[in-house]
């Protein structure tokens, strides 16, 4: 929960969390995690400018890294108390602590950490008038920073050298850097437009609910209009016999108006539905197929906390690799999901173009590579194949990661998953086995139907709503295939998707 609130840039709440974890960590014999939560708490003080507080806290969490001879916590903790001192104007004292933690994190080859504490040593020797350290300092920071692609600190860095120079008068470099700066800076904004035009799309689906809901109360309005009327005519056809004809004639014109207005109101709310209920689709979409990529980042997740616990730095280096891959994986996928949900008109849209099946296939195989990892599932990582389909791609694309997921999810540790493509008359087909628990009799004959939200679980647990395989039937039907399923309870399963080949 603390974690949460300072992600969210709300450190207040997140100190106050982070501070009860405290309390209850002291009742344990875990001292590493106890030592983690005093220094991210100190790191919350920090951030709000209570400084005492913050070196306060980092000076307990560093007596328990020194005495279980945690380096990286060391270090990690040594940085933060110097950047605290810096703010203080205690710069002696900064630079010791920075210098230090440097020291570690570069036997650790941590270069995160390096960067912010080298740009910060940068800025100290600044402030003293010691710009050939400081230009030493901001140029290891900047070569760390581009070495593991951190953006932010190639932007910072480049910022500071750009400015260095320019007070050295040495205004070609000062340029250079500039120009470095701007296109980091521009690189990060972008990221921040995509964000922004997701929550564009958001307040677009919110408008179009309020506009239903004004068009719901303008029928109600013209139906409560219409029995007004009606009574008036009545009263005044009790009142005035003599004018009963005249009367009777403007009523039957009325309800004529009234059902033609009636019938166009209709019209218009049933198409409102319509696209209603294909937005919901496509928003259910979405979400299904963001599970997979998200799961993949807790896969992440787990095999990184089992490798800091075991000590395993070069399996560490190798998750931040993995983490970086996954990242790009799930942008990818979400600029492609929301570029196809964008160019919806009503309708699910199909653009069939012909295609090798291993393009398809790969990315999704690369998505689940460390779901897998994190449940000992074997499972492909390539494959390769000289057929072309002609198929509509993110469809195809959303069918073969649902099975995937699916496979996943219901096969236990240890287990396999495999995905083989061949060729049947006029058909690539595409075989996703496992060995997971199989599928009852009963229940294969409404495999592709869903009735309403249902929840299932996989092996440990993985949460789903069903919607999975109905989408892949709807899809696989979408592009002109068929697929067939083999599965006995116990032993796994098997989903063949029969997809039309490219002419040649």
């Amino acid at each position: 929960m603390g974690a949460i609130y300072a992600n969210n840039n709300d450190h207040r709440k997140g100190i106050k969390y982070r501070r009860q974890a405290i309390e209850i960590l002291r009742q344990t014999k875990d001292s590493i995690t106890l030592a983690a939560a005093l220094m991210n708490t100190g790191y919350g003080y920090y951030l709000i400018e209570k400084y005492d507080s913050a070196l306060y806290l980092y000076e307990e969490s560093g007596e328990i890294y020194s005495k279980k001879n945690f380096e990286i916590g060391k270090a990690y903790n040594l940085g933060n108390a110097g950047l605290v001192y810096a703010k203080q104007g205690k710069t002696l004292e900064a630079e010791e602590q920075l210098t230090e933690a440097i020291e570690i994190l570069k036997e650790l080859e941590d270069s995160y950490a390096i960067t912010e504490f080298e740009i910060e040593m940068a800025n100290i020797y600044e402030q003293r008038g010691e710009k050939q350290k400081a230009e030493k300092y901001l140029l290891g920071a900047l070569a760390y920073a581009q070495e593991d692609g951190l953006k932010e600190r190639i932007r910072d860095a480049s910022l500071q050298l750009s400015e260095l120079y320019s007070s050295e008068q040495e205004f070609e470099k000062a340029y250079e850097y500039l120009q470095n700066y701007l296109v980091y800076r521009d690189s990060i904004n972008n990221e921040e437009t995509i964000r922004k035009m997701a929550d564009l799309r958001t307040e677009f689906e919110v408008g179009q609910k309020q506009a239903e809901v004004d068009l719901l109360e303008e029928e109600a309005f013209a139906h409560r209009v219409l029995l007004w009327s009606g009574a008036l005519i009545g009263g005044l056809l009790l009142g005035v016999i003599v004018l009963l004809h005249r009367f009777y004639l403007m009523k039957v014109r009325t309800a004529r108006i009234a059902k033609a207005r009636r019938q166009v109101i209709q019209g218009q709310r049933d198409e409102l539905d319509h696209l209603n209920a294909t937005k919901d689709r496509f928003f259910s979409i979405i979400s299904h197929d963001l599970r997979g990529p998200v799961s993949n980042f807790n896969g992440v997740t787990y095999l990184i906390q089992r490798s800091i616990e075991e000590g395993d730095q070069e399996e560490l280096k190798s998750m931040g690799i993995m983490l970086e891959e996954s990242a790009q994986d799930l942008s990818s996928l979400l600029d492609n999901l929301l570029d196809w949900a964008m160019s919806q008109q009503g309708t699910f849209p199909y653009k069939p173009q012909s295609i090798n099946i291993a393009e398809i296939c790969n990315p999704a195989l690369r998505v689940f590579k460390n779901t897998a990892k994190a449940k000992s599932i074997e499972i492909d990582d390539h494959v390769t194949s000289d057929l072309q389909v002609y198929v509509d791609v993110n469809s195809t694309s959303t069918i073969i990661r649902n099975l995937l997921n699916n496979a996943l999810k219901f096969t236990a540790e240890g287990g396999s998953v495999s995905l083989n493509i061949e060729m049947q008359e006029k058909f690539a087909v595409i075989h996703v086995s496992d060995t997971g628990i199989g599928i009852p009799q009963d229940k294969l004959e409404r495999l592709f139907v869903f009735k309403g939200v249902k929840t299932s679980y996989g092996t440990q647990g993985e949460k789903g709503v069903g919607l999975g395989l109905n989408l892949v039937k709807e899809f696989v039907d979408l592009n002109k295939g068929k697929i067939k399923v083999e599965s006995e309870e116990g032993k796994g399963s098997r989903f063949s998707v029969f997809l039309p080949l490219a002419k040649s």
